[in-house]
């Protein structure tokens, strides 16, 4: 079988790994870009947060839960094979809380959580500030931080060296990468099955076809329809080095809408904005420099020696958002039933690329007919 992945951000990187580790298929990855530019993948912070959501339930929540529990045996395989070591902060999530009524509201996904399987420990302030001293000024508008959610089982991992490594881990196990070479054309038979793919040099024979393209996955289906509606919404962050190093490692802090990412005893990123395109408009946002200083002044607020650290970097990125339907796509084609869709995972992709990558497993074994790949 003739598989072709179309896009190899971390989901496509992830697809191709997870499908060269447990099948005989014959794997090509296409991606337009050269394999130092990341796009999407390349403007995340990493932050895997699935247990510390103060939604209880549903498919979504399921997936993310999932999800990170894939990265636990994901990272160890990839570091073994490939050599290549990824960081991974095992330190966890600390949410800040400003209300004292926040506290009371997570037992309820406390408990949700538990008969989950995981563990989310509710902090008071004395706690708080026993166990994170660095965190005792930290405000939300003139709001002290009245006590905490810690969550341990929740991860953070560099996006970039994630992908490069199951790029390198796939490559391994066979499976074959095409840079600079963006898809022109799907030709299909009288069935709609797409049965080749074409580039500007090459017309290649293919038994399915996955498109995991981010933003580009809409210029694609729209050569098949019905196509896929997408939103660009951009993102923007900063690297700091702080004044004095704290211990490390040390958690993923969140307070509001914006995380303290730890990268080494000095260093972490902090972020993101969400950036919206205006009303109506086809144009992807342009990054706004005062909403990422309204982001820098929201982390001082949590940790004010950040006020004097150095800015060693800044980002700015678009993460595609499905129009109309909920994040993300992972599904076949309606109108070609060999094509897997693994899309449009907006602010999430990094956190659900195992497990997306486990679901195309399984949309493909079960379109192929060859249920020997089927994972329960």
């Amino acid at each position: 079988m003739k598989i072709a992945i179309v896009g190899c951000g971390i989901v496509g990187a992830a697809i191709a790994y997870t499908l060269s580790q447990k099948t005989d298929w014959e794997i090509t990855v296409w991606d337009r870009r050269t394999p130092d530019k990341w796009e999407a993948t390349g403007a995340a912070l990493g932050v895997l947060m699935a247990v510390v959501r103060t939604r209880l339930k549903g498919k979504h929540v399921r997936l993310c839960l999932e999800s990170l529990q894939c990265y636990e045996s994901i990272i160890p395989q990839l570091e073994a094979l490939t050599n290549i070591a990824i960081p991974y902060n095992r330190g966890g999530i600390v949410q800040l809380c400003f209300n004292p009524q926040d506290l009371v509201y997570w037992q309820k996904t406390q408990a949700m959580r538990q008969r989950q399987g995981f563990t989310l420990e509710i902090l008071n302030r004395a706690q708080l500030l026993k166990r994170y001293p660095d965190l005792s000024e930290a405000r939300q508008a003139k709001n002290a931080a009245v006590g905490a959610i810690y969550s341990p089982q929740d991860r953070q991992v560099d996006p970039v060296i994630c992908a490069q490594a199951l790029i390198k881990a796939a490559q391994l196990q066979g499976v074959q990468f095409i840079w600079q070479t963006p898809i022109q054309d799907f030709r299909c038979g009288s069935d709609q099955r797409v049965t080749y793919v074409v580039t500007e040099t090459d017309v290649t024979p293919v038994d399915a076809v996955v498109i995991t393209a981010g933003l580009d996955s809409q210029l694609l289906t729209a050569q098949l329809q019905p196509s896929l509606t997408l939103q660009p919404v951009l993102g923007q962050a900063l690297r700091l080095k702080r004044p004095d190093p704290f211990a490390y490692p040390y958690p993923v802090v969140n307070g509001g809408d914006v995380h303290l990412v730890p990268l080494n005893a000095q260093e972490l990123w902090v972020g993101a904005t969400v950036e919206f395109p205006e009303e109506d408009s086809l144009e992807s946002p342009q990054a706004n420099p005062a909403l990422l200083e309204q982001v820098l002044g929201d982390a001082i607020a949590l940790d004010p020696t950040l006020a004097t650290a150095e800015i060693l970097q800044t980002w700015s990125g678009l993460r595609p958002r499905p129009d109309g339907r909920p994040a993300p796509v992972i599904e076949t084609l309606a109108s070609h039933p060999n094509v897997v869709l693994a899309t449009a995972h907006y602010r999430n992709g990094v956190l659900l690329a195992p497990i997306t990558a486990v679901r195309v497993q399984n949309l493909l074994a079960a379109l192929l007919n060859d249920p020997r790949f089927i994972v329960v």
